[in-house]
Order: C-alpha cells, then sequence, then structure tokens
C-alpha cells in the first residue's frame, strides 16, 4: 500500500471528513461511520481520504496515495463498480471522482437487487436521513441540488411559448437521445424497512447521457430506448409521481419519477420543513366556485401542500408547493389550474456552476 498507514478507525474518520468538504457534505456520526464501513473496505477508505474535490487522472491519485499503477487501477476498478468512485474517460485518460453521498454512494448502492449488505444498509440510511442536520446539509442547498418539472399536459396554453425546453420533461429525454432505467434507490431502501411502496421500483428511476453511460457501464441501469423513456414518463403522468431533474440546465443528468413517503428531497419537506426541491415556475390556483370539496387533491399531494380549511376548501400552503401539477392531475372537475408563479426561477447553467455556487453559500473551498 505504499505509504498508506493509520489505524483502522482514523482511515474511516478521514474519509468521513472529506466526504463533508465536497459542496453537499455530510453529517459526521455513528450512523455514517457505520454506513462507511458497510461501503468501503478499509484500503478503499484510505484511499477515498486522500482524494482531491475535483476529478483526477490516475497519475495525481497515485502522487496522493504512493501505490503502484497496477495496485491502484485495480483498487479504483473495484470502488467503481461499487459506486464509491466515478470514472471519467476523457481524451485518451481516465479520471477519477469520489462519489458524494447523494448524488452518489446512497443510490448506487441501493440501485442493485442484490447488493452486498443491503437490508442493513437500508436501516442505516433510513436512520441518518431522518435527522434534521442531515436533511438541512444534503437538501437545504442554495440552488438546490433538484428541481420539480411541470407535467406538460398542464401547462397553460396561453404560455406554452414562454416555457423553455429545461422546463419541459419531455423535452429533456428527446434531447438526451435515451439513456437508462435504474431501480428507484428510495423505494428499494423502503422495501426493506418493512413499507414495501405501492409506486413501481422497477426500472423508474431514469439517467441521461454520459451519466447514463457510466451507470450502465457499471450495471446499475439497462439500456432504455427513447420509445422507453417516454412510455416511463407517461405512467408516471398517470400514476401521480412528482417529476424532479437536476437543478441544471445543460443536460441535466438524472430525472426521477417521486414519491412522498419514501423520496428523500420531498421527505425533507414533510417531515422537516426543508425545502428540498426547487420549485417549478408554476402553482396551482384553486377555482372555489368549481371545487366540490372532493379533497383528492388534498388526499394526493406528496408533500402535504394541501390542507382542508374550515369550511372544507383545500388551502395551499405556498411555502411548500414544488409546482409539480399532481393535484392539478387529479382534480375532477378542473378547479386547480397551474398558472406562472411571479416570479421566474434561472436554474444555474451546468454541474459546476451549481456546486460552485453551493460551495459560495456555505463557504467550502
Amino acid at each position: 500500500m505504499g505509504h498508506l498507514a493509520g489505524g483502522k478507525e482514523e482511515a474511516y474518520q478521514a474519509l468521513a471528513e472529506r466526504l463533508s468538504r465536497f459542496p453537499v457534505g455530510v453529517v459526521i456520526n455513528e450512523t455514517l461511520m457505520e454506513i462507511l464501513m458497510l461501503l468501503y473496505a478499509e484500503n478503499e477508505a484510505e484511499v477515498g481520504s486522500r482524494f482531491p474535490l475535483k476529478p483526477r487522472p490516475l497519475e495525481k491519485i497515485r502522487e496522493l496515495t504512493g501505490m503502484a499503477d497496477r495496485e491502484l487501477t485495480n483498487l479504483l476498478d473495484g470502488m467503481a463498480k461499487k459506486g464509491l468512485v466515478v470514472d471519467i474517460p476523457r481524451k485518451g485518460t481516465t479520471y477519477y471522482m469520489l462519489s458524494p453521498v447523494v448524488v452518489g454512494f446512497f443510490e448506487y448502492s441501493m440501485m442493485r437487487a442484490d447488493g452486498a449488505n443491503v437490508k442493513e444498509l437500508a436501516a442505516l440510511y433510513e436512520q441518518y436521513f431522518q435527522l434534521p442536520e442531515v436533511a438541512e446539509e444534503i437538501f437545504g442547498t442554495e440552488p438546490k441540488m433538484f428541481r420539480a418539472l411541470i407535467y406538460e399536459h398542464y401547462i397553460p396554453e396561453l404560455v406554452q411559448t414562454e416555457v423553455l425546453d429545461y422546463e419541459k420533461a419531455e423535452a429533456i429525454i428527446r434531447q438526451s437521445g435515451g439513456g437508462g432505467l435504474s431501480i428507484c434507490a428510495c423505494r428499494h431502501k423502503a422495501s426493506h424497512l418493512g413499507h414495501p411502496c405501492r409506486f413501481p421500483m422497477e426500472d423508474i428511476c431514469t439517467s441521461l447521457g454520459r451519466p447514463a453511460e457510466w451507470l450502465l457501464r457499471h450495471g446499475f441501469a439497462r439500456k432504455a430506448s427513447l420509445d422507453e423513456l417516454l412510455s416511463n414518463l407517461e405512467r408516471s403522468h398517470k400514476l401521480g409521481l412528482v417529476l424532479t431533474c437536476d437543478n441544471v440546465i445543460d443536460e441535466p443528468a438524472y430525472m426521477c419519477h417521486c414519491c412522498g413517503c419514501c423520496c428523500g428531497p420531498l421527505q425533507a419537506i414533510k417531515d422537516h420543513r426543508v425545502q428540498g426541491v426547487q420549485p417549478s415556475n408554476f402553482i396551482p390556483l384553486i377555482d372555489p366556485e368549481d371545487c366540490i370539496n372532493c379533497e383528492t387533491c388534498v388526499d394526493l399531494c406528496h408533500i402535504d401542500a394541501l390542507k382542508v380549511s374550515p369550511d372544507a376548501k383545500p388551502v395551499l400552503d405556498e411555502s411548500l408547493c414544488i409546482g409539480c401539477g399532481v393535484c392539478a392531475t387529479a382534480c375532477p372537475d378542473d378547479a386547480l389550474k397551474m398558472v406562472h408563479r411571479a416570479e421566474i426561477y434561472t436554474p444555474p447553467q451546468n454541474k459546476m456552476a451549481q456546486l460552485t455556487h453551493i460551495a459560495l453559500k456555505r463557504s467550502r473551498p
């Protein structure tokens, strides 16, 4: 192992401290340490703790670890297969990046039905993500990691021409040309906790572009055609699931089909009042004359943003609403219309801009 040295506890503590330096970091506690010890072998933890913040080629990782090329390559390949490291082919060489917790080793470790220690990991992840300070660290970023997408069926005709492609789920998928479908990590976690979700778990989590290629290469997803991805989108519309994607304009990498019972960002909103998702540029407007007080919208809101008022009419908490349009989808009398918000939000241009803004907000290098 070259000049790598130190005790087992030191290796995992150093890894945790390295993970905490990401723009979206970790809260270091006993539960996190248990998760890391299940995921990483000791030598993997030692190497991971020495990773730079940005993707770097093998030569740089070798300098930081003192390991021989073949030994280091084998170790990194094994870590990539487990989702602990992302290996990125670029200009004839391979760059390596340590996986953060989200989107990162949480999803990757739960994307395989037969993953190692999956039941124990599920219980630990549940315990960890339920902590308010963890919800704030991971989902309380500015700008947000994820943004909501309105179903295009509910974009008012009057503003159709004003809605840009990055606001439209179908346009995002079509521009990708195809991608991959995976197990929903959040529902997979729930399935091991004694309360399996009623929504689909298999072949639903959507990956696009180069991230999809990485997931396919390492067996975390299966290749899906453009038609399959669009069919998956239509199924989610019929099921009343919330669509979220990367909060960037250029080439969002992931599109999630979320439910309030399992999804981490939505649970952060419900349980901790941490706005884990950047709302879409739309919000429901309730017409009290057309409303028949059926409470369908209240029952189907995944984040409890709709409540029943003393006069039996639904009332919207605008501070919670993410503008997903599920309530408008469900209303039997068209008493809910999606309208433009007063202030229009523009996402960061790309992933680098997003993470740079988060790091600056949190005063991290």
